[in-house]
């Protein structure tokens, strides 16, 4: 081999080398197939691409009640989630699932020595309430940060279902759900008829609200269980409720009322105080006995295992 055939071998083959070392390997790819960096340990992983980023047996901290309910409703425990603000532990419909689960603090207020104590494997943030301290739980565990305004509570669950592969029992609970409805819808209709109109209030210490058409109560309501919002009611539309004097209940004209009652006495007694008043004993639906008490905490709980639970409560009420 002359040396002029030598030099020009030995420069291909440098060639050879410079251009593997440029291509990206396949562990480093996406599926896609375009270039991915290699992970920190704190990054949160993504789940666009419904890839399984954590094992459904690590140890969770969920920093938001509808998340850990999400969770539960996979079949999934987190080892720490924070409790509700207004009943400060566990919210009592979910409390016998998350026995031996750490309480964390509130979302507003989260009780990080207790989150660094837990030593999760994995966090999962309510983006509203924690993305701005998204890097202070990273300090102690991947975090990964869901927008709980964005879509419905079926979006977030195949969003948590995708991050721990539980894709499959994620789309059985919605069939499920979807089954249900529709059950207690024919139940609901049974009883009141498929025109009547109805609405749902909320009875607090402080006022009285009518619940839209927005989430938690508005979806369930008047999509899933495909009721007639009474006269109004569908005007409410910017803000979960409104606030109103019980002079103007008559002017909803609603065949039905679903009333739900916040934690405390206070609530109660201002709603034992309203059934005595004759503005409310004149209403149609009091008249007819078509008034019905809901479990607050299932109705408010924006979460798929809340809806679910719901609709439970609805069938034993209709279902008598």
């Amino acid at each position: 081999m002359t040396r002029k055939m030598v030099t020009l071998f030995a420069v291909l083959m440098l060639m050879v080398v410079l251009s593997a070392c440029g291509k990206p390997s396949a562990s480093n790819q996406s599926e896609s197939g375009t270039n991915t960096p290699s992970q920190a340990p704190s990054e949160a992983p993504a789940a666009e691409e419904g890839a399984t980023t954590h094992d459904a047996n690590a140890r969770i901290a969920s920093m938001s009640i509808h998340i850990t309910n999400n969770l539960l409703a996979l079949g999934i425990k987190p080892a720490g989630s924070v409790v509700g603000g207004d009943v400060k532990d566990f919210l009592p419909h979910v409390a016998d699932r998350l026995q031996g689960s750490a309480k964390l603090g509130v979302v507003t207020d989260p009780d990080m020595e207790s989150v660094l104590a837990l030593k999760p494997d994995v966090i999962y943030l309510d983006e509203i309430y924690s993305g701005d301290d998204q890097e202070k739980f990273e300090k102690i565990a991947p975090a990964i940060s869901i927008d709980m305004e964005q879509g419905t509570w079926r979006d977030h669950l195949t969003r948590i279902a995708q991050q721990v592969g539980k894709e499959k029992e994620a789309e059985a609970f919605i069939k499920e759900y979807a089954a249900k409805a529709e059950r207690v819808k024919g139940l609901i209709n049974a009883e009141l008829g498929e025109d009547a109109k109805v609405m749902a209030i909320r009875m607090t210490a402080k006022e009285l609200r009518v619940m839209g058409m927005k989430r938690p109560v508005g979806p369930i309501m008047f999509e899933d269980l495909a009721l007639h919002p009474a006269t109004g009611v569908e005007k409410i539309t910017e803000d979960p409720y409104a606030v109103i004097s019980q002079e103007v209940l008559p002017d909803f004209d609603a065949d039905a009322i679903f009333v739900i009652i916040s934690k405390g006495n206070e609530a109660k007694a201002k709603f034992d105080e309203l059934a005595k008043n004759l503005v409310w004993q004149n209403l149609k639906a009091v008249k007819n006995n078509h008034v019905y008490v809901l479990d607050g905490q299932k109705w408010l709980d924006y979460s798929s295992i809340g809806h679910s639970m719901a609709l439970d409560d609805a069938e034993k009420l209709f279902a008598k």
